[in-house]
């Protein structure tokens, strides 16, 4: 039996041959493995999501344009301008959202804003959910004045939009508990320490209007204002004179039950909040924008928390909570809690860090 010779060379092309199809069996079943999925969003309390909030926009800086809270899906929705901001929002459990303006570009058109001449009955603050600077023109806001508010927006692009308001903006004075100055009613924020001593904060412009603050109308005096500020801002610090008073760590619910309040914090766009005071006692709402400016007929506040929370007179200076959290001390805004409206919170973090003092 005749054996037929091989080259060495077709041996050669033979072995190349076994070789690629020996690497395309190794490669191929890589090629078609799944690629990594990226992390589901985190379920989050709404402090845990403005914390993580907090710690994004420290680390990624301008490649986020705000963000807000989802109530429904208890999840942070950040928005973002890159691909870099949006796989690291994902592997931190967040969700990320493409946006076209940039947070320098909002706060540019807010502070545009500031420079134009005041028009009373307005508001304005930066809304991540619609990523624009929203402007509010309430009832009192006509002709000439609302022909150029309407222009200013107009000159800021697609950065602002403007929307009317049918009540009026005004501070709330008519506040948890009712407190009463000649005539006058608002409530108690919340009872704070300040130097080991027991005080109270409320809104500024009922601090400003009265020094003496008492717990039943006509009554004895309970507290004096040692500081107040409004307008610019909107928040006053009130000493108790009358030892005999209780000032418990804690919010009327008015249903025979308090909130105990331990802490204070910032909230989100989206979450959740509460607001207890005299006039209307308990409501709840969400938080709708952040470093609000409001324009009263009394002055200018900046740094506002803004909601949809309704407020009448006399709940000026009442609590703005979330859960054991103090987030706001009322301010104003404009409606009532019959059609609804705006309304508008001093930041209690602020407070706190003006007058050295802390929640107790």
């Amino acid at each position: 039996m005749k054996h037929r010779r091989i080259s060495r060379r077709r041996i050669a092309i033979a072995g190349s041959s076994a070789a690629a199809v020996v690497a395309a069996g190794v490669l191929l079943p890589h090629a078609n493995a799944a690629q990594p999925t990226a992390p589901s969003p985190r379920a989050l309390a709404p402090a845990a999501a403005a914390q993580l909030a907090s710690d994004l926009t420290s680390r990624l800086g301008e490649r986020t344009a705000g963000s807000y809270y989802d109530a429904k899906t208890k999840q942070l929705v950040v928005n973002v301008l890159d691909a870099t901001a949006d796989q690291k929002v994902q592997e931190a459990g967040a969700v990320p959202r493409t946006v076209t303006h940039t947070m320098a570009e909002l706060r540019r058109s807010a502070q545009s804003l500031r420079a134009q001449p005041r028009i009373p009955g307005t508001a304005w603050s930066i809304n991540p959910r619609t990523n624009q600077v929203v402007v509010t023109a309430d009832s009192t806001v006509k002709g000439a004045q609302l022909d150029s508010l309407t222009k200013s927006v107009k000159a800021l692009g697609g950065t602002a939009q403007l929307q009317r308001s049918a009540g009026r903006f005004t501070p709330f004075i008519a506040g948890g508990d009712a407190i009463f100055a000649n005539g006058a009613r608002c409530s108690l924020g919340f009872n704070v320490v300040k130097d080991g001593q027991p005080y109270f904060l409320t809104a500024g412009h009922c601090g400003v209007a009265f020094k003496s603050w008492s717990d039943k109308s006509g009554g004895q005096e309970i507290g004096n204002v040692e500081a107040a500020t409004f307008p610019g801002h909107d928040f006053a610090l009130v000493k108790y004179t009358d030892t005999n008073v209780a000032h418990p760590s804690s919010v009327d619910l008015y249903n025979g039950s308090t909130q105990a309040i331990t802490k204070a914090g910032d909230p989100t766009v989206g979450q959740t909040v509460q607001r207890s005071g005299s006039t209307t006692q308990l409501h709840d709402g969400a938080v709708t924008g952040l470093d609000a400016t409001v324009n009263y007929q009394e002055g200018s506040v900046t740094g506002l928390i803004q909601t949809n929370v309704c407020a009448e007179p006399g709940d000026s200076g009442g609590a703005l909570f979330s859960g054991d959290t103090a987030v706001g001390l009322t301010s104003g805004g404009s409606g009532d809690c019959t059609n609804g409206g705006e309304t508008f919170f001093q930041p209690v973090t602020a407070a706190l860090t003006e007058y050295g003092a802390q929640i107790g």
